[in-house]
């Protein structure tokens, strides 16, 4: 046991006095092993991206979507409540830009790479900053990187399943005048999906983020409990930004997420009183 800590000690040491250079050297080192995985990753999505196309990012366009057909026992008045029993619901997208679909193709296959190497990304990271670590900060954040992974997943989950479906229903029957006809181009709803799967992956992160600053002792449980109120109202903001629709149906979908999201934050901080 004894001679198993030296080992750590010297590699930790041995990391501290690597220079800037040789620091540099190593994570140019992680960059490259990245690029590599996200490049490979990236063409094998442009190979198959027309084959799920079709049924899986194009499928909040029709009543088909597996979680219309959940909700289609919902009859709302579209105002206070979406209407999911219209099993008739089907949006057209148009393109009005000659390289459009060719070039969605290729900035789908790169966002979608990006999500299926991410844990490697967090991999990689978790490799370049270990020799740094004492044997005994190495298993909880071993642990916080595997959680932030997941975290994501579940994010990019929810802003697929919840987020976009809602917020897309609504908006595509949204109209300010009955003489007004919706016509959504490809590269809107396209700009619009990706933005709200990554924000809800990205904003997933919250718990490792109140972690990393539990860790440090900028916050702590007390101090999150005391501005719990306040937490409310801004993530109440933030869900009415992340979601830009009128119906307080899919503000609650949103906030909800982010409210228990805030609750398990706090339960990854210290205590005060064990700082």
């Amino acid at each position: 046991m004894a001679k198993k800590k030296n080992a750590d000690l010297d590699k930790s040491e041995d990391k501290m006095s690597m220079t800037f250079w040789d620091h540099l050297e190593a994570f140019r080192g992680v960059l490259f092993r990245v690029s590599i995985a996200l490049t490979i990753c990236m063409i094998g999505c442009f190979i198959v991206m027309p084959y799920i196309f079709t049924d899986y990012i194009l499928g909040p366009v029709s009543s088909d979507f597996i979680v219309y057909k959940w909700l289609s026992g919902i009859k709302g008045d579209g105002v206070w409540l979406p209407d999911f029993s219209n099993d008739k619901f089907h949006v057209d997208l148009i393109n009005i830009n000659v390289a459009s679909q060719f070039m969605t193709q290729i900035t789908t296959s790169f966002w979608l790479a990006v999500v299926i190497v991410f844990p490697f990304l967090m991999y990689q990271l978790w490799g370049f900053i270990k020799p740094a670590l004492y044997a005994n900060e190495r298993r909880s954040v071993s642990v916080a990187f595997t959680g932030g992974a997941l975290m994501f997943y579940v994010g990019c989950l929810v802003g697929y399943f919840l987020v976009f479906p809602f917020t897309f229903r609504f908006l595509s029957q949204y109209q300010l005048s009955a003489t007004i006809v919706n016509q959504i181009s490809l590269d809107s709803y396209m700009s619009n999906f990706l933005m709200l799967i990554l924000v809800m992956g990205i904003v997933f992160e919250l718990p490792l983020l109140a972690w990393v600053l539990g860790s440090m002792r900028l916050i702590h449980k007390e101090m999150l409990r005391k501005y719990r109120r306040h937490a409310v109202v801004v993530l109440l903001i933030l869900a009415a930004i992340i979601t830009p629709t009128s119906d307080p149906f899919t503000l609650l979908v949103v906030f909800l997420p982010l409210y228990l999201l805030y609750e398990l934050s706090i339960k990854c901080v210290p205590s005060k009183k064990e700082e």
